[in-house]
């Protein structure tokens, strides 16, 4: 949805945030700018995560915290206890398993990942089929 859109949302009661999952920074920055105070605008993009808590983001709905919930959630403590160092530090640890977690259609990568840690069962409902390499 293009910001203007999403602004006039915001102003409905009942609609109190967005999962921003575009991958623009520039779409992000226009929305956080244009809705009302208190939407809440998370990022739906792995990759963008921290960029988009330092231009007023409120945090995460992430594939990634799925296998490292712990890190995920440690490098938006960081940011948000204003400790930048740390949580860019975490940021560029957890870019290998973001990509990693994107080199095939959602969900595949993460369902292969959370059976090979014994956490599920790997089972895929069609389309959706067994990612081989």
């Amino acid at each position: 949805m293009l910001p203007e859109t999403v602004a006039r949302l915001s102003e409905i009661k009942n609609i109190i945030g967005i999962k921003e999952a575009t991958g623009s920074l520039q779409q992000v920055s226009d929305t956080i700018e244009m809705t009302r105070k208190g939407f809440l605008v998370l990022s739906g993009d792995d990759f963008i995560t921290l960029p988009l808590l330092s231009i007023g983001g409120h945090g995460v709905i992430s594939v990634t915290s799925n296998i490292v919930p712990k890190e995920v959630g440690r490098m938006c403590h960081a940011f948000f206890d204003g400790n930048m160092e740390k949580a860019k530090k975490l940021h560029y640890k957890l870019q290998p398993l973001h990509r990693a977690m994107f080199l095939e259609t959602n969900p595949i990568p993460v369902k292969t990942a959370l059976a090979m840690m014994g956490k599920i069962e790997e089972e895929f409902r069609l389309p959706l089929v067994r990612w081989v390499s």
